[in-house]
């Protein structure tokens, strides 16, 4: 067994608090009673569906349907490895008929319907969304995320700021609008904290009422506003975390014989790569 495997383990973990990020989206704050969590920001933890009484009806018709066990859903730690707590933010999957072929099962029950007080048992960590764990740290990271892609960058940033203060970042966070925006006043408080370390950009798909007092762009992340963004900067890191093709779009574009239309993460990694950027500046994670 590998030193990674090892570091694999379940835990019981009450909930302590639920934070309504977006209309969609909840933080738990997961009490673990154990100070000394070894995970590193960026990592994830599994929750198993079987363990929720509520769910075992739903869980078994599932499981007829696909032929197959449900298997543990994988949720990106929002805290970081300095905090004395655990925390997870999920984002309330959606079901879109032609789209998607079977309704979602466990975020639903996170999101909505899990009350402080509540128990459940988690295994973890483990991911390979981290900072490089062998040979030097890169003295810059472009950030590039939508939606709850957002999250385990939040994990890193809140850490590497105040462990790393010589990595320079910026955030490019694209979102329909700021009510849809995870984490936009903590990532704002986070900028004015470390103004020399981070610069944010949110940019928003629909554009915002002037009575928003913070700084934005409107449209969606293209070419060039990468390439604007990388000509201010020397041989960064990239962070790339978002919306990605599901393997159910791929199953339905391959039945009609076509290919699948990108998503957010396909469409930035086309960018990069007219861009010249080597797939070693590279670290991405899709959510879809």
């Amino acid at each position: 067994m590998n030193a990674t495997r090892k570091k694999i383990k379940k835990l019981e973990v009450m909930v302590a608090d639920v934070i309504e990020e977006t209309p969609d989206t909840t933080t738990l704050i997961l009490f673990t009673g154990n100070d000394l969590l070894d995970y590193e920001p960026g990592h994830f933890l599994t929750i198993d569906p079987h363990q929720f009484v509520a769910l075992e009806r739903w869980t078994a018709f599932l499981e007829d349907k696909k032929g197959k066990k449900e298997s543990p859903r994988a949720y990106s730690l929002s805290s970081s490895p300095d905090e004395k707590y655990l925390a997870i933010t999920v984002k309330e999957e959606m079901y879109y008929p032609g789209k998607s072929k079977y309704p979602p099962l466990l975020s639903p029950i996170l999101a909505k319907r899990t009350h402080k007080g509540s128990k459940m048992i988690v295994t973890g960590f483990t991911g390979p969304y981290t900072l490089p764990k062998n040979g030097p740290l890169p003295s810059e990271i472009l950030h590039i995320c939508a939606g709850s892609g957002i999250v385990p960058n939040y994990s890193i940033l809140k850490y590497a700021l105040k462990i790393y203060p010589d990595i320079k970042h910026t955030l490019v966070y694209s979102n329909q609008s700021w009510k849809n925006t995870i984490f936009g006043k903590q990532l704002i408080d986070l900028q004015m904290q470390f103004p020399d370390q981070l610069t944010v950009d949110f940019l928003f798909t629909r554009e915002e009422p002037d009575r928003f007092n913070l700084p934005y762009q409107t449209g969606r992340i293209t070419s060039e506003r990468i390439e604007r963004k990388l000509a201010k900067m020397d041989h960064p890191q990239i962070y790339l975390c978002g919306p990605g093709i599901s393997k159910y779009e791929k199953i339905s574009a391959r039945k009609e014989g076509v290919a699948p239309a990108p998503r957010f993460l396909e469409s930035v990694l086309f960018s990069l790569e007219g861009l010249g950027i080597e797939k070693k500046q590279i670290t991405h994670e899709s959510y879809g």
